[in-house]
């Protein structure tokens, strides 16, 4: 990355890529090797990707605090799997990109994209409150932006429900920390009259202990990372931004602490949403949906013609697809054709699980038009689906231009092969990238 360039190269462990395998000194079939410099890769099998981030981990796992990528055949994808395999929690930086193929300014640009989301959605969730994690996210994005090209609102506590998005309120009244929605605007023409081209929405549940469908301790210990979604559709504006956005986007983020207290909401509460809708809370553990919601209708109220939102939203989605894959859901049929295509050119898996406008109907409540889930563990069968249904009452024209991302793989909740223990990123490429076409269409 761009802060070791002062550092002499000469100083640095060099990693390079052989074609060959390595002598069978090394074990059979070994990814590594040692070499005059530091370490050769013996990509000769199939699935070089994989076996580059492979490689990558079991360097770092050494205690390498820095390197340089050497020689010929650096792909810019095969750097980039490198770099997703080396970094940890910890270690965000210490890889020196190689500029053989002129692609290393891109490799930094996702480097500091992808270092900002993992280190947010890392942080402690004391450290990092819904105010501040909208304030961050919007430091962020400034720090990025063409000067003049970003305007921002902030509405915290009680002045949510009077601006009328209770699904925020409701699930952050129960902190003493208060709720917050970022409603930022990044406009490069700084014309108001310039059309919204596209709006990303995420999920920011800075800490979710369940609330009173409280989770137990294992499911509970690693929730600070259930504001992966604002993270994600944060970095994946900054990154879109750096690589030549021209378009009206604007980023809307629904931060909330989901705790118990004698100011939380309750099961058998019903929310009343801007749009008429009446939700009848049967978990307060089923959040996530609740407070996109509001970011849905803010969203749609700014006639942006594609609209993305982002969320660590359930577990039925990892128990569908896995924790390598993100599940992709869409009304819109051509769209998520094509949302597909881009995250395999961005080689970030992604499944697409079933949504028809039928799954509304699919959590259904005697006091109001639904509940936001069905009162049986993990929401019942098909719960990624019925979410994603809940979802769509809050967009507009059947769900034209919507797409949503039920981000499986963007936390590990252990270390593999492949990846650290932590935040991943995935998701963030295949966004920026949707975002950057679609918005040329």
């Amino acid at each position: 990355m761009s802060d070791l360039k002062s550092n002499s190269t000469s100083d640095l462990l060099h990693v390079s890529i052989a074609t060959d395998k390595a002598a069978q000194k090394w074990g059979n079939n070994a990814l590594l090797s040692p070499s005059a410099e530091g370490y050769q890769i013996h990509l000769v099998g199939s699935d070089p990707l994989r076996n580059m981030q492979k490689a990558a981990r079991s360097l770092s796992n050494l205690g390498i605090s820095q390197l340089q990528l050497s020689g010929k055949g650096w792909s810019k994808d095969l750097q980039w799997a490198f770099y997703q395999g080396f970094c940890t929690a910890k270690k965000h930086d210490g890889v020196v990109f190689n500029n053989e193929q002129g692609e290393a300014k891109q490799l930094e640009q996702l480097a500091t994209c992808f270092s900002f989301a993992k280190k947010m959605i890392n942080d402690t969730p004391e450290m990092l409150s819904p105010v501040a994690l909208a304030e961050q996210a919007e430091a962020f994005i400034r720090a990025v932006a063409p000067e003049g090209s970003v305007s921002s609102e902030l509405i915290t506590g009680a002045d949510l429900a009077e601006a009328g998005w209770h699904g925020i309120y409701q699930v952050g009244r129960g902190s003493t920390r208060p709720p917050a929605l970022l409603i930022l605007d990044f406009n490069p023409s700084a014309k108001p009259e310039t059309a919204v081209a596209a709006a990303l929405v995420g999920k920011g549940i800075t800490f979710d202990s369940g609330g009173y469908s409280i989770k137990p301790t294992e499911g509970m210990a690693t929730m600070k990372c259930d504001m992966g979604g604002a993270a994600t559709v944060t970095a994946a504006l900054a990154l879109a931004i750096m690589q030549g956005l021209s378009q009206r986007v604007k980023l809307i983020l629904c931060c909330a602490e989901n705790l118990i207290s004698g100011h939380a909401y309750k099961l058998g509460d019903i929310i009343t949403y801007k749009n008429g809708t009446t939700v009848e809370i049967v978990n307060t553990d089923a959040e996530g949906r609740l407070v996109l919601a509001d970011g849905l209708m803010c969203a749609t109220e700014s006639k942006a013609s594609l609209i993305i939102d982002a969320a660590t939203l359930t577990g039925a989605a990892m128990v569908a697809v896995g924790g390598e894959y993100n599940a992709l859901f869409a009304l819109d049929k051509p769209l998520a054709a094509r949302a597909l295509q881009y995250a395999e050119d961005e080689q970030e898996s992604t499944w697409q699980l079933p949504l028809e406008k039928w799954h509304q109907q699919q959590c259904p409540s005697p006091y109001a038009d639904t509940a936001n889930s069905r009162p049986v563990k993990g929401g019942g069968a098909g719960g990624a689906s019925n979410a994603a249904g809940f979802l769509s009452r809050f967009v507009a024209e059947d769900g034209k231009g919507w797409l949503h991302y039920d981000l499986a793989a963007a936390f590990n909740n252990s270390a593999n092969s492949y990846w650290a223990a932590g935040a991943t990123g995935h998701g963030i490429r295949s966004i920026a990238t949707t975002l950057l076409a679609e918005t040329k269409r």
